[in-house]
C-alpha cells in the first residue's frame, strides 16, 4: 500500500536520470540520532516487494540501542531499485524507531516498578500493526488491537446505558448470551467510580482516567488486587513514575503512538 502510493506508475526522477541503465552500488542506513531501532524486518519486506534481487544486510537488530553515526544496515543491489525504495523503508523504519525510542524512555522510567507501558487505539489509520509492533520492540506491551478482542465500558458507553452499573449489567448479560470470552475493561473516572465498579464479579480490568496521585493510590488500595489496575490520561515522563508508584499494572500512554518524533535515519550511496 505505501508503495503504491509513493511509487504509482513509477519513479519518474530516477527513470529519467539512469534509464535502463544497471548501476550496482551499495547503500547505508546511517543514523543521525541516538535511539532504539525498529522496523528492520519492514525495510527488508519493503525491498524484496520492489526488487526481489536486492540485498539487505541489517547491522543491528530491532530493539538495539544505536548511537549518532551508527550504520544500522546496508542494501545492495540496482540503484534504480534502491532509490525508488528510500523514501518507504525510510519511512517505516523512522517512524517505527520514534516509537520504539519514546516506549524505552517511559519501559526505564518505571523500572523497578511492577507497571507495565502500554500502548492504545491512537495508531496512524492503516498502520496499527506497524505502530504496536514498535512499542513491543520498545519494551512495552499491546493494548486491545481493535474494538473486537476485548471489551472496553468507556464514558460514553456508560452515559447511553444510564449509568455505570447499567453498563456493566449489559455487558456481563451480553458475554454470558453470546458466550464470548473476552476480558472486560471499566474506566472509571473517580472513586465513587471505583465503588460501583467492585460490586460486579466478571470485570478483569478498571481503567482510573485522569485520577491524581492521591485518587491512584486511594483507588489501588480499594481495589485490593480484585481487578488489574490501568492509569491513563495526561502520563508524560516527568510523572510517570510517580504514577507507576502507585501500583497500578498498566499504564496506558496515547503518545506513544499518536505524536511519536520519527527517528533521524539516513540512506546515503556509497559511489
Amino acid at each position: 500500500m505505501a508503495l503504491v502510493e509513493d511509487v504509482g506508475y513509477g519513479d519518474i526522477t530516477t527513470m529519467s536520470v539512469i534509464g535502463d541503465e544497471f548501476i550496482e552500488v551499495k547503500a547505508e542506513f546511517l543514523a543521525k540520532d541516538d535511539g532504539v531501532i525498529a522496523g528492520i524486518d519492514v525495510v527488508w519486506i519493503v525491498f524484496k516487494n520492489v526488487d526481489p534481487s536486492l540485498n539487505f544486510i541489517p547491522a543491528v537488530s530491532d530493539g538495539d540501542f544505536v548511537k549518532r553515526g551508527d550504520i544500522i544496515g546496508v542494501v545492495s543491489g540496482d540503484v534504480r531499485s534502491i532509490l525508488t525504495s528510500e523514501r518507504v523503508a525510510l519511512n517505516f523504519l523512522q517512524r517505527m524507531s520514534g516509537i520504539a525510542t519514546l516506549t524505552r524512555k517511559f519501559v526505564d522510567a518505571v523500572k523497578g516498578t511492577k507497571a507495565k507501558i502500554t500502548d492504545t487505539r491512537k495508531t496512524a489509520p492503516g498502520l496499527r500493526l506497524i505502530d504496536k509492533l514498535a512499542v513491543e520492540i520498545g519494551g512495552g506491551v499491546n493494548h486491545r488491537f481493535g474494538l473486537y478482542d476485548m471489551i472496553l465500558i468507556k464514558d460514553n458507553h456508560i452515559a447511553i446505558a444510564g449509568g455505570i452499573e447499567k453498563a456493566i449489567e449489559r455487558c456481563l448479560k451480553y458475554v454470558k448470551e453470546k458466550n464470548i470470552d473476552l476480558k472486560i475493561e471499566v474506566e472509571a473516572q473517580s472513586l465513587e467510580d471505583v465503588k460501583k465498579i467492585l460490586k460486579f464479579d466478571g470485570v478483569d480490568r478498571i481503567l482510573l482516567d485522569n485520577f491524581s496521585i492521591d485518587d491512584l493510590k486511594a483507588a489501588v488500595d480499594l481495589i485490593g488486587g480484585k481487578f488489574e489496575v490501568e492509569a491513563s490520561g495526561g502520563i508524560t515522563l516527568e510523572n510517570v513514575r510517580q504514577v507507576a508508584e502507585t501500583g497500578v499494572d498498566y499504564i496506558s500512554i496515547g503518545m506513544l503512538t499518536h505524536s511519536p518524533k520519527a527517528l533521524d535515519i539516513s540512506l546515503e550511496i556509497k559511489i
